[in-house]
């Protein structure tokens, strides 16, 4: 009975999916064609009061976010079970099938969200929807099929889990994660050219279908989106699952269970950081693809009324940054029993360049100053700090932000371990010396940045920091996993033993990208002011303006609220089997409950040194 209701659960829910693509698909024959002749009598529809624009605005940002996460998680839960059935170690497999199951539970609600912005999006702009249904009809078809193969792929690879473990099942059951993120990533791709293409069009007018729709779809920030939101999404999906851990690490009533969702909080904060460090220079290459496509268009982004949107972002990733490398420290002080003293140094030193730089980035070039203020000073620009706000300076202090990261990373992965290698000492002075050298040419070229035209510092100087950091990254990661293939482990790893704070670090980086994602999805939209294809369709409705920054700012707060909310409840939804299963089976070693972590203020029973193991 149970394999039946399972069997009439997928029977529904594909069957759901597939009205659904079917819905998406009726471009090919009917909706073109009504939204065409729509638009000859209505351009746009609203519901007063609310307004069209904030209804789209809110459906869409929370049906990008779940689009994020959802495509996002199965790169790193296919890598986990991987790396489980390489090294044989169970605990990966099991994490790769809880990072799995919020997928599953995700997936269905994104579609919903998608679905009801397919209808409003109609509703309320049919004229700006025929056109797009006239340019990109064949990349229409391409979506449905596409979302078809992910849907029938996902359920194969999650139902089939526990079915496909044994023999050469399991190759084919990684097969399904590969082929998963495949379709993933194709599936991500197609409707970042429909949003591209409202940015930096290219319109042919002669050709078959298929010609026009290519043409529009290789537009000149296409690829540049597509790099920046597969990282985007790596970075959410594992910050995202790392709050899930912490909430379960804060609320685990077991030592096993504490055990184990402060692994996947780990393992969910290093893959957010693993997915942060290169995301800046993705973030660069997009807005230099901007600038080179319409000048005017980075102007408004960078220099114009939306480079205040910038400032904001400095301080989200810099409590980003903050947020991930504390977490790091808190495991290297409290996983690895005496490791407190030896690190103390480093970790007030990173501290302290982080807030430096940091403090640099949120600079603003002129400052908001009254009449009176502004005489005193000479102008906007304040006389001493005024030169911190250009981007020589936001771009050395971001690559000086990555470098540390990538240390703190570093030490963490070095804690606790003795190089035994003959040429360790060797590689040692190595690292350092290729580590010193990178930081002094960032700085360098940054200051040297001052002096250059625009020109030269944005083609060559910024590019140059950006590859000289890539090379730190490429040189003393793989050195560090050969050091450590042979050192000994002087102190093991204790989980489970993290301060609450710990969890609640988790959170906050979850919401710091998540208000993040909101804040640059209207930086990008605003940027084509009142165009709704920059330079081809202009937005004539009584919404043909860019919201204020302050409206702005309470609508990106909205759209991360409403969306926390939905994700706890879908993840509260996925857990309801579990707390069954707990319930029934009896605790195997229960913490005693003044150990329990607490949830919020009060303070947990401290485990005295020497007591924890």
């Amino acid at each position: 009975m149970r394999t039946a209701a399972v069997m009439s659960r997928k029977i529904v829910a594909v069957a759901g999916l597939l009205m659904l693509a079917a819905f998406l698909g009726v471009p090919a024959s009917g909706v073109a064609q009504d939204a065409a002749s729509a638009s000859a009598s209505v351009a746009y529809r609203d519901i007063p009061g609310l307004g069209s624009r904030n209804i789209i605005w809110v459906v869409a940002q929370q049906h990008l976010l779940l689009a994020g996460f959802v495509l996002g998680v199965p790169i790193f839960a296919w890598l986990c079970e991987i790396v489980g059935w390489k090294t044989g170690d169970k605990r990966y497999d099991k994490l790769a099938k809880e990072f799995t199951k919020l997928l599953t539970s995700s997936y269905a609600t994104t579609a919903l969200f998608g679905g009801i912005l397919l209808f409003l999006l109609i509703g309320f702009y049919p004229k700006l929807m025929a056109y797009l249904t006239d340019i990109f009809f064949p990349s229409f078809i391409v979506y449905c099929i596409l979302f078809l193969l992910e849907t029938v792929t996902l359920y194969l690879y999650w139902y089939g889990w526990d079915a496909m473990q044994d023999g050469g099942m399991k190759s084919v059951h990684l097969f399904l994660g590969f082929l998963l993120n495949v379709f993933a990533f194709f599936i991500m791709i197609v409707p970042n050219s429909w949003a591209t293409f409202q940015a930096s069009p290219v319109v042919i007018s002669e050709g078959t279908d298929i010609q026009r729709a290519w043409a529009a779809t290789w537009n000149p920030t296409w690829w540049p989106v597509n790099i920046h939101r597969l990282i985007a999404n790596v970075v959410l999906g594992g910050y995202i699952c790392g709050a899930y851990a912490g909430i379960r690490y804060l609320a685990a009533r077991s030592q096993d269970e504490r055990y184990h969702y402060d692994w996947m909080g780990y393992v969910g904060n290093f893959i957010g950081v693993f997915g942060l460090l290169p995301l800046p220079f993705a973030g660069y290459w997009l807005m230099r693809e901007i600038y080179q496509y319409n000048q005017q268009m980075g102007i408004t982004l960078m220099g114009g009324f939306l480079s205040w949107l910038f400032i904001l972002q400095a301080m989200l990733i810099g409590v980003l940054f903050l947020g991930s490398n504390y977490y790091f420290w808190l495991g290297i002080t409290h996983r690895i029993p005496g490791a407190e003293m030896s690190y103390r140094k480093p970790i007030m030193a990173m501290l302290v360049i982080l807030l430096l730089c940091l403090g640099v980035w949120m600079t603003p070039h002129s400052l908001v100053a009254s009449l009176e203020e502004a005489r005193k000073m000479g102008g906007t620009h304040h006389p001493l700090l005024g030169v911190f706000g250009v981007m020589s300076a936001k771009m050395t202090v971001a690559n000086l932000m990555i470098l540390v990261t990538f240390m703190s990373f570093i030490m963490y992965w070095r804690a606790g371990k003795q190089e035994t290698a003959t040429w360790a000492r060797i590689a040692k002075a190595v690292m350092g010396a290729v580590l010193a050298v990178a930081a002094i040419a960032v700085i360098v070229l940054g200051v040297w940045g001052y002096f250059v035209p625009a020109i030269v510092r944005i083609n060559y100087f910024s590019t140059s920091q950006v590859l000289i950091v890539l090379f730190v990254m490429l040189t003393i990661t793989p050195l560090t996993a050969l050091l450590l293939k042979s050192a000994k482990t002087t102190t093991e790893m204790i989980w489970g033993r993290m301060p609450p704070r710990a969890g609640y670090a988790l959170v906050l980086n979850a919401v710091m990208v998540i208000l993040l994602m909101t804040l640059m999805g209207y930086a990008r939209s605003s940027s084509r002011v009142h165009w709704h294809i920059y330079g081809v369709m202009r937005d004539s409705s009584q919404y043909a303006y860019s919201p204020a920054l302050g409206y702005a700012a309470a609508f990106m707060s909205l759209n991360t609220f409403l969306f926390c909310l939905l994700v706890a409840f879908i993840f509260w939804v996925a857990t309801m089997g579990d707390k069954g299963k707990t319930e029934a089976a009896p605790a195997k070693s229960e913490v005693p409950h003044g150990a329990l972590p607490a949830m919020a203020g009060g303070a947990p029973t401290r485990v005295k040194r020497g007591q924890e193991c």
